[in-house]
C-alpha cells in the first residue's frame, strides 16, 4: 500500500486491458482510449527507418502511429519517422517542456502543465478499532482471540493545485470506513456453515479440535479469505477506494496488531 515517499512513475506497473505492460501513466491514457474508442492496436511496433535502424514506436493502429515522448531520444525518434514515412500519419504526445524542441512539426499534441504524482499519509487516534477473529490454519491463534489495531493511510495520485486531497475530507472518509470494522468477529466465509435471518452458524476443524460457533450477523464480517492483518488491510483498501476522488490513483493501510508489528498493503484503484 514508507509512510511519505516520493512515488515516481516508475513505481508503478501500468498494464492495458491486453496484458501489455506499458512504460508510463501517458502510455496507459492512450491505451485505455483507443480501448474506448473501439480501435484495435498494437504496443511497441517495430519498424526499420530507412539507414536500416529498428526503432519501436509506442502504439500502431489502423489510422497511424502514435508516439509518447517522454524523453529527448523520443524526439529524434519522432523526427526521423516523419522524414522516413511522410505518406503515414504520425502523432506525438508529450509535456509541454519539449515543445520549443519540435513545434514547427505538425500533429503534436502537448500537455499544458507537467502532471506531478504526490502522497499524503494520515494517522488518528479515531483510526482504531477492537475486534476479535479466529485463524484455524495457525495453532496459536486457532482460538477466538482479540485485538485493538490502529490504522494509518497512504493515499497516491494526481495533485490539483499543488493538494492531492484535504486532510479534512480524508480524515471523514477513512474514519467512516474505520468504524465499520470496529466491535467486529471476523472470519474466512468458507467455515459458515449455515445461517438462519440473525445468526452464522461457524463451524471448522483446527489444531485444538472442532470449533462450532453460533454469532450474530450483525456483529460478524466474513471475509474472502483468512482474518488476517494482511487481509484486514485489503479489505480496508476495498471499502476506501470507491469512496476516492478520482485523482486518487493508489491506496495504502498500514493496520498495526497491537504494538511494533502489523501489515502494509498498497493497491492501485481500478476504474
Amino acid at each position: 500500500m514508507t509512510s511519505s515517499p516520493t512515488i515516481l512513475d516508475s513505481d508503478f506497473r501500468y498494464i492495458d486491458k491486453k496484458g501489455n505492460l506499458l512504460k508510463t501513466r501517458t502510455e496507459l491514457t492512450v491505451a485505455q482510449m483507443l480501448t474506448f474508442l473501439e480501435q484495435e492496436y498494437e504496443y511497441n511496433h517495430k519498424i526499420t527507418l530507412k539507414n536500416g535502424n529498428e526503432v519501436l514506436v509506442d502504439f500502431k493502429t489502423e489510422k497511424g502511429l502514435i508516439e509518447v515522448i517522454d524523453t529527448d531520444e523520443d524526439i529524434e525518434k519522432y523526427k526521423q519517422i516523419k522524414e522516413d514515412f511522410p505518406q503515414d500519419k504520425v502523432m506525438a504526445i508529450g509535456h509541454a517542456k519539449y515543445v520549443a524542441q519540435i513545434k514547427e512539426l505538425q500533429d503534436v499534441v502537448f500537455y499544458d502543465k507537467t502532471p506531478q504524482t504526490g502522497s499524503i499519509f494520515l494517522e488518528d487516534a479515531s483510526f482504531s478499532y477492537d475486534y476479535a477473529h479466529i485463524l484455524p490454519l495457525v495453532e496459536k491463534c486457532s482460538i477466538l482471540h482479540g485485538h485493538t489495531s490502529s490504522v494509518m493511510v497512504e493515499l497516491v495520485g494526481q495533485m490539483k493545485d499543488n493538494l492531492l486531497l484535504d486532510f479534512g475530507e480524508a480524515k471523514k472518509i477513512i474514519k467512516e470506513v474505520v468504524n465499520v470494522f470496529d466491535h467486529k468477529f471476523f472470519i474466512n466465509r468458507k467455515y459458515l456453515k449455515k445461517e438462519d435471518d440473525s445468526h452464522y452458524q461457524i463451524q471448522f476443524e483446527g489444531p485444538k479440535g472442532m470449533f462450532e460457533l453460533q454469532v450474530p450477523k450483525d456483529t460478524t464480517y466474513l471475509l474472502e479469505g483468512e482474518a488476517t492483518v494482511e487481509n484486514l488491510s485489503s479489505e480496508i483498501i476495498k471499502l476506501l477506494a470507491p469512496k476516492m476522488p478520482s485523482n486518487v490513483e493508489a491506496v495504502g493501510v498500514y493496520i498495526y496488531e497491537g504494538y511494533n508489528k502489523g501489515s502494509h498493503i498498497i493497491s492501485n484503484i481500478s476504474r
